[in-house]
């Protein structure tokens, strides 16, 4: 059984509407979605707030690989245009953890990078799974202790209406 952690967030156009088309588009293999996040972007913040969730998602025939290429082909659906690194984007879809991989590829490291930083990541992969553990960090919920949460507001969004 592949299971994985995906962090959505978007900052460009219907916000909404693109984390419902991710959340549609993974339909089939979900576990659960977090609730909605809005939050100050990261790295470039010169730029919209974004929003962001956490899915849980599992398929048996799924690798690392697998996940990366479904959460491209949403945000290439998007309409995503990749300009400039943590710029401004309409959807974007990470692949945070795999369970039991680890990866030094270029194209895919595991655990993605900076998780163990990133309120945005680890506030909603606690609400949907309070035990989450970042391979080779610790626990999710130590590490949110060491991470300034201030930018990172709740929303009354619910993604699970777009099933």
């Amino acid at each position: 059984m592949s299971r994985a952690v995906l962090s959505l967030g978007s900052n460009l156009g219907d916000r909404e509407a693109h984390l419902r088309a991710a959340v549609a588009g993974f339909a089939d293999v979900l576990v659960a979605v977090s609730p909605v996040y809005e939050t100050a972007a990261w790295g470039v913040t010169d730029q919209p707030d974004f929003l962001n969730a956490v899915l849980l998602v599992a398929d048996p025939s799924a690798d690392e690989w697998a996940w990366l290429r479904r959460g491209q082909a949403l945000e290439a659906a998007s309409g995503r245009v990749r300009e400039a690194r943590w710029g401004p984007r309409t959807l974007d879809v990470d692949v945070v953890t795999v369970d039991g991989v680890r990866s030094d590829h270029p194209d895919l490291l595991l655990p993605h990078p900076g998780t163990a930083e990133r309120a945005t990541v680890l506030i909603p992969w606690l609400d949907v799974e309070p035990d989450a553990v970042v391979p080779g960090r610790g626990a999710a919920r130590d590490l949110l202790a060491g991470v300034d949460t201030a930018g990172v507001r709740r929303t009354d969004i619910d993604l699970t209406g777009a099933l």
